[in-house]
């Protein structure tokens, strides 16, 4: 089936510079201007790859948001930011639009040094509702503050993360004025908006109906003896009228005054709805219910696909792909192994949180669905989990991305490695991530993990040695971390001018003699070998020759293979695609003393830009290697 994406001139989205050029809008124009920025986001993201099915779902609901608030005054928080493209469109940045996700471009997520009003850079989940509350109460306890409305854009898949409830309970615990608005697109909009609950809502947000509520219940509790009775009678009333039109007591119980569900396209919903609701006191959620994908067929029949998508072609929805695309990626290597093992051994479970396609076990949970366990964005809950299947007995093997695994290194440490639990951890997207920037780049798994007891760490440097080590791992009685790069498996096709002693066996803590040499030595740890092993080749032209160790294991290191060479000669280093402080470089270091050069990511954040770009940028090709050796040996 294709699609037509009718090419009007952007007439209402030309007059837009900031949100309070949106107010100048008549009321009936704002529909249009929604198409508008849907054509927009569908033309720049087809060009760039993005997550464009969630910004897709919420243009009605950011233009509401901003007609409603005076931003940047009035403070937004956004749950991850998958929703956000409008907001970044509307706030002055949609002549750069073109370049979202480029190196040095506009970021595909929220970011505090792109504008005023990013309020914070997220790009994880769970975390709006707090940031959101503590904004609330800094206005209140600093006096210098001036006021300001507050409120933070959640999804569905934010309420799977703990820390959005121990937001909300917080929140709804201090009664502080914040809005919440809850966006979810797996609900079916016919059951709960209908006339009726229109109605209902319409009626319970109207300043009139809130103020004489409150004026009520002053009045009752100050002349009534049993006043106070009577009032949560009333409330109780309230609360069951509304349980049978919407799901909210929920968040009642919580502490919030609960609004909805509204259909989050409606802007002639939208609008009056937020302006009452912010006009009153306390905690307030409001539910409204979206499309993912509004406006782009494929986006809309294809929700997933399009979460985060690579460019495209905007008549099919075809995804684009390059001339290497018959090489398969460290993810699908490791996916199809799993799959495997697990037809041999019956205890191998299988566990991600919120990502089965980005990890490569969406073709597990089809073959093996009893043994597949998707938590949600719940890492830490995910990590808990696989402890309780290792102690009874299963083989739990968890995939997560590395930024991810970060959000539970307490589960790491007190439930898997303390417990010396069987769990394998599967770090997927381990180095540069790539144009997701600067939230997504997983440079921090080696030197926080390596430092934790009893856990060993191993990195691959192609896919059959990843194989291998997913076999060892799950042969080993103790917990393992296993990282790989978001890359193509490398390519067999680089030429060898030398003989590889290439040797498959694993063994623990031992590395492997990759290529023999005399005037230097490099140990490389992972996808880092044959970027190393190229630069040598390229040194050999120059008349150098060095020697090529494939180091396989972070933790534990092979302490005597690196001391014997070590003491051979005078010029070593180190490559690896993590931190430079605490990471492998600072592992081999500490048992050689002071005497290699480590060749590492700086202990920065890293910006967006394709993988090629940041490390080219960051000295992390076959060129910037061989440039690094030959600079430290010509002194």
């Amino acid at each position: 089936m294709l699609y037509t994406i009718r090419h009007t001139k952007n007439m209402l989205l030309e007059k837009i510079s900031s949100p309070q050029d949106l107010k100048k809008l008549k009321p009936d124009e704002l529909s249009g201007l929604a198409k508008e920025i849907r054509q927009r986001i569908i033309e720049v993201v087809s060009q760039t790859g993005g997550h464009i099915a969630s910004s897709l779902g919420a243009v009605e609901l950011i233009i509401a948001l901003h007609y409603c608030l005076d931003t940047p005054n009035d403070k937004i928080t956004f749950d991850v930011g998958h929703q956000a493209y409008a907001h970044k469109i509307l706030t002055g940045r949609n002549k750069d639009f073109s370049r979202l996700r480029q190196y040095q471009g506009i970021s595909g997520f929220l970011s505090k040094d792109e504008s005023i009003y990013d309020v914070f850079t997220t790009g994880h989940s769970s975390n709006a509702v707090s940031l959101a509350l503590g904004l609330a109460c800094a206005k209140d306890i600093l006096p210098e503050e001036k006021y300001f409305k507050v409120a933070a854009v959640i999804g569905d898949g934010s309420l799977s993360g703990g820390l959005c409830f121990e937001g909300l309970n917080n929140a709804g615990h201090l009664k502080k004025d914040i809005l919440v608005v809850l966006n979810t697109n797996e609900l079916s909009i016919a059951p709960n908006v209908g006339a009726l609950s229109t109605y209902l809502n319409k009626i319970i947000s109207l300043p009139i109906y809130n103020h004489f509520k409150d004026s009520l219940e002053n009045f009752v509790q100050s002349r009534m003896p049993k006043g106070s009775q009577l009032i949560k009678l009333a409330n109780k009333f309230e609360e069951g009228l509304k349980g049978l039109f919407v799901p909210g007591i929920l968040f009642e119980e919580l502490g919030f005054r609960y609004f909805g569900p509204l259909d989050g396209h409606d802007l002639n919903k939208l609008i009056p709805a937020i302006k009452n609701i912010l006009n009153i006191k306390g905690p307030k959620l409001l539910h409204v219910i979206t499309v993912k994908g509004k406006g782009y067929l494929p986006a809309q029949n294809q929700p997933v696909k399009f979460h985060g998508t690579g460019p495209f072609e905007i008549a099919t929805g075809k995804t684009l792909t390059n001339a290497e695309s018959g090489l398969k990626t460290y993810t699908e290597v490791f996916g199809a192994k799993l799959i495997e093992l697990a037809k041999e051994n019956k205890k191998i479970t299988a566990i991600t949180a919120a990502m089965p396609e980005g990890t490569g076990l969406d073709k597990f949970r089809d073959t093996y669905p009893k043994r597949f366990f998707d938590v949600g964005i719940a890492e830490g809950h995910a990590v808990c989990f696989a402890a309780g299947l290792a102690r009874a007995g299963a083989k739990p093997v968890i995939a997560i991305y590395s930024s991810f695994l970060q959000r539970a290194y307490d589960q790491i440490v007190e439930d898997v490695a303390l417990q010396n639990l069987p769990v394998i951890f599967a770090i997927d997207r381990a180095g540069i991530v790539g144009e997701d920037g600067v939230t997504h780049q997983g440079t921090f798994d080696i030197s926080f993990l390596r430092t934790i007891p009893n856990l060993v760490v191993m990195a691959p440097k192609d896919g059959p040695e990843l194989e291998t080590m997913l076999e060892f791992a799950l042969n080993l009685d103790k917990p393992v971390s296993i990282r790989y790069p978001r890359d193509k498996i490398p390519n067999p096709r680089v030429k060898i001018t030398n003989k590889l002693q290439t040797n498959h066996k694993l063994e623990l803590g031992k590395a492997e003699i990759f290529k023999e040499g005399k005037d230097f030595l490099v140990i490389a740890l992972g996808s880092m070998v044959y970027p190393a092993l190229e630069a040598i080749e390229i040194l050999e032209k120059e008349g150098l020759s060095g020697m090529l160790i494939n180091a396989r294991f972070v933790k534990p290191l092979d302490i005597a293979l690196f001391k014997a060479l070590g003491a051979k000669t005078k010029f070593i280093f180190t490559v690896e695609e993590g931190i430079l402080d605490g990471g492998f470089g600072s592992a081999v270091n500490e048992i050689i003393n002071n005497r290699l050069t480590k060749i590492a990511l700086p202990a920065n954040f890293i910006p967006q830009g394709s993988r090629d770009i940041l490390l080219d940028k960051y000295g992390l090709t076959a060129n910037g290697i061989a440039n690094k050796i030959k600079e430290v040996i010509n002194g």
